[in-house]
């Protein structure tokens, strides 16, 4: 059985996705690779944010569902999203640019030997920064080259996603059991999990809480999270085991960008196995990536009936010369 090889991407709920289309372009930096829509509810975008030219493993991705209240954190979601950055010494600079574009963010902490910053969005979409500095593993990506943050400071990549479960111990059995990681640590109430080549790419943290209450979706919450298999072949392997073990999964689905399986693996936890290609770059030259709304062959006959249901944003950047900003 081919394990998994990491983190491949994670989909989350925004209120707007105007604002965060500027969050992400102007104060984090990471590249708006593909503008499309949500191929089962087209009037609501799905905004792709990754490295410089969308690798697995980089990207996070954004739904804008017209009307969704606003979510609820707590337990049995997954609860945070993690970006790598190159060093320890990112960090402080992250701090710094935190501080001037008013990002809440809890300063720099440590956790399982890795230095971190966690932050929120205008959401309470939660987050943190994690340093590579002394990661083995995965490789992460490429920074946005053209971007506003100084390359040896940029976001590279996704790091470890946080679940939040009442239900540990079936948790831990599902993860070990049926989807390969091993737990390599733990600091009270956190559980570090690992898979594949391992690393910050490649790590699941999964925290133990029966006092919070119940999380809600809704804008400011994770949707899903994606782990990455090679292709086609290891995707099938993968839904006859899910199968096997009697898990409800959404069968193969083709997303044209990757080719995907959906599995409820625990109450409102989704998880997505998703191949590494084709990719981004198949339709959009590089130098233009995510400036043109991008849609799949399937829905390219409604593109007109889309471009009505959808309001028009901004992202053309391959006019505009983002200067790297220092900061003081």
């Amino acid at each position: 059985m081919d394990e998994l090889k990491g983190i491949h991407h994670v989909t989350a709920i925004t209120s707007s996705a105007e604002k965060i289309y500027d969050f992400f372009t102007y104060i984090l930096g990471m590249r708006l690779i593909k503008k499309s829509v949500n191929q089962d509810d087209i009037q609501t975008y799905h905004l792709f944010f990754a490295d410089d030219v969308g690798n697995a493993g980089t990207d996070m991705t954004f739904f804008d569902f017209p009307g969704i209240p606003k979510g609820v954190h707590g337990t049995n979601e997954i609860s945070k999203t993690s970006f790598r950055v190159p060093s320890d010494a990112a960090l402080y600079y992250w701090v710094s640019r935190f501080d001037r574009f008013e990002v809440k963010h809890s300063g720099i902490k440590e956790q399982f030997g890795k230095k971190t910053l966690s932050f929120v969005d205008f959401d309470d979409q939660q987050y943190q920064l994690i340093s590579d500095e002394h990661n083995k593993g995965v490789a992460s990506g490429t920074p946005w080259q053209k971007g506003p943050i100084p390359l040896e400071y940029a976001i590279t990549g996704l790091g470890p996603i946080f679940v939040r479960t009442a239900h540990f111990d079936y948790f831990k059995e599902m993860m070990e059991k049926v989807l390969l990681f091993k737990e390599i640590d733990h600091e009270g109430s956190f559980h570090l999990f690992e898979v594949g080549e391992g690393g910050n790419g490649a790590q699941v943290i999964v925290e133990s809480n029966v006092i919070l209450p119940q999380a809600c979706q809704g804008f400011g919450t994770v949707h899903h999270a994606a782990f990455r298999v090679e292709d086609r072949s290891v995707l099938e392997e993968w839904i006859k085991r899910m199968e096997a073990f009697q898990f409800r999964t959404s069968g193969y689905v083709n997303r044209y960008f990757f080719e995907s399986l959906y599995v409820n693996v625990a109450p409102q936890i989704l998880f997505e196995f998703a191949t590494d290609g084709p990719g981004f770059m198949g339709d959009e030259p590089y130098e233009t990536l995510g400036e043109k709304l991008s849609l799949p062959p399937f829905l390219e006959p409604k593109r007109e009936q889309i471009e009505q249901l959808v309001r028009p944003i901004d992202t053309v950047r391959s006019t505009k010369e983002f200067v790297k900003e220092y900061e003081k």
